[in-house]
């Protein structure tokens, strides 16, 4: 086994946070992070845990912080990258973040014209990569999936692991 606790053929694992208000008071169901885990799965990825935060950056970061803590694969957030005064997840992204990787991020608001209006960032913690998608259940899906090719490649070249390039 790597250091990322994935073999080379081993499972790739995901980690799923929900930033929603709505959903922490009860008051909205979290679509979201369910189509995002589903996602994850048919992808290929073991869904190792769904969390939940309320908005804001204390908020998101602290749960990032603890979510990329002794963690190898991608932790995959929905909502709070708009323009509303507490969407503030790509804040709360940037403080725990290594380093940004824009190349991901682009491609991700690329695939729609509504993803323009997102903010979120992509970026690595540790083992970890971190991807902010937006709180919209078709959006989030659509974000993750213009990049799920390649995050298994990413994840190889971020545990130093032999890839094919």
């Amino acid at each position: 086994m790597s250091a990322t606790g994935n073999t080379n053929d081993g499972p790739l694992l995901a980690k799923v946070l929900t930033v929603s208000d709505g959903v922490v008071h009860g008051t909205r169901e979290d679509t979201s992070g369910a189509g995002l885990a589903a996602c994850l799965e048919r992808h290929g990825f073991t869904v190792v845990e769904r969390a939940l935060t309320a908005d804001g950056d204390d908020n998101v970061a602290a749960a990032l912080e603890r979510l990329c803590a002794d963690f190898a694969g991608v932790v995959v957030t929905t909502g709070g990258t708009g323009f509303a005064p507490r969407d503030q997840t790509p804040e709360g992204t940037r403080r725990v973040i290594e380093r940004e990787a824009p190349g991901l991020a682009e491609a991700m608001r690329l695939v729609s014209p509504l993803g323009r209006l997102s903010r979120g960032v992509v970026g690595i913690r540790g083992s970890a990569i971190i991807c902010n998608t937006p709180g919209s259940p078709k959006g989030c899906v659509e974000q993750i999936e213009a990049v799920i090719d390649v995050l298994p490649h990413a994840l190889r070249l971020l545990d130093d692991r032999p890839t094919s390039h």
